[in-house]
């Protein structure tokens, strides 16, 4: 592996987080510095924990805190960069900082996410954070990195769950963090990331603490974001096993004001149980038209038109932006159609007509013949 260790001490005049980096490095260092070379670059990274927090700060530190988070300035961007079957969000904060989760799928090799940074001006990817190692999430992270540390204002640092994947995707990946020393860390449960407009906060919910199994689902990286009143949850591609540990221990954390549904709108994940925790207005789904695995599943679809959701498809709606001052939410989508869930299931093709010739592998994505699991 190309990745360092970093283990950070925990003191209390310091508020840092222990995130493990990657194993190994051909550079020879023997942990992620976090001072950066680059004068472009921020002087340094920090994760911190809620229990850091809890641990440092006084009642008068969270009542400002608090305060804080009531009242912004500003809007926040959410955009849902329509890429088919994958997943790609970028997050601009009122003072311009950016949170880049996931980069489309490994074919589209991030041109098309690529072509949308551009469009909206992007010089900087502050934080780039993949969900998992699944090359429909992490497909554009090499030569997104590789084209703003060469051609652009840089990449401040990379985020990702820890758990391997042995596709090319995933290695190419590893080789531009190397090549261009780029800042990784390894999140968990706890975490905050270390945005540097206060108004905006993002609480790591998911991998859990510690070791944990290799399932690249389960321990998909699931982030609570809190911009004043409006809270925003996305969870990659985490399934039913990993909502429900979420729904054990960080229950209090989960409500949302919108929801970008776990695994493209499988029924394997956005499980009731946990929909009744997040109980958010609004949802995202991406995924193409013509999924090859019937995304969004129709139990999805039935699940938010019970709970009586606004959503949105990527398949139909396109691109999908949500602007929100905390107090009021607008959502403006490239093309126009329904958010009503039971329209959305009218109008996707049903299972027999998707193409389920197309499988995972565990060396990309590989045409192959037969049904595939969901």
């Amino acid at each position: 592996m190309r990745r360092s260790v970093l283990i950070l001490a925990v003191a209390l005049t310091v508020l840092l987080a222990g995130c493990a980096g990657i194993d190994g490095g051909s550079n020879g260092a023997d942990d992620i510095n976090l001072e950066n070379d680059d004068d472009d670059e921020a002087d340094s990274v920090e994760l911190e924990t809620e229990d850091d927090e809890q641990a440092s700060g006084s009642e008068d530190d969270t009542e400002d805190n608090e305060e804080t988070n009531a009242t912004v300035d500003g809007e926040l961007e959410i955009h849902h960069i329509d890429v088919g079957q994958a997943d790609s969000t970028l997050i601009i904060t009122p003072e311009g900082e950016t949170v880049l989760i996931d980069t489309g799928d490994w074919r589209q090799s991030g041109d098309g996410v690529i072509e949308y940074l551009d469009d909206h001006d992007i010089d900087r990817i502050d934080h780039l954070v993949a969900t998992h190692a699944h090359a429909d999430h992490i497909g554009g992270h090499d030569e997104i990195i590789e084209l703003y540390e060469i051609e652009r204002d840089g990449v401040g640092a990379a985020y990702d769950s820890g758990v391997a994947s042995s596709s090319q995707t995933y290695e190419r990946y590893l080789d531009a963090i190397e090549e261009h020393d780029v800042d990784l860390f390894e999140v968990e449960e706890g975490d905050e990331l270390p945005i540097e407009d206060d108004q905006l906060s993002g609480t790591v919910l998911n991998p859990p603490e510690g070791d944990s199994v290799s399932d690249l689902h389960y321990n998909s990286v699931t982030i609570a974001f809190e911009f004043g009143e409006f809270r925003y949850l996305t969870t990659g591609d985490a399934e039913s096993d990993a909502e429900q540990r979420m729904v054990d221990d960080w229950s209090e954390e989960l409500e949302a004001d919108a929801y970008h549904a776990g695994h493209h709108g499988s029924s394997t994940s956005s499980t009731e149980p946990f929909m009744d925790e997040v109980e958010p207005t609004i949802a995202i789904i991406s995924s193409s038209y013509d999924s090859q695995y019937g995304h969004p599943h129709d139990e999805t679809l039935e699940i938010f038109d019970e709970f009586g959701i606004e959503t949105y498809w990527t398949g139909v709606h396109g691109d999908v932006v949500l602007t929100t001052d905390s107090q009021e939410t607008t959502v403006e989508t490239a093309d126009d159609f329904s958010s009503d869930p039971d329209d959305l299931l009218e109008e996707k093709p049903s299972d027999d007509d998707t193409d389920s010739s197309y499988q995972i592998s565990d060396d990309e994505f590989e045409m192959v013949s037969g049904p595939i699991a969901p």
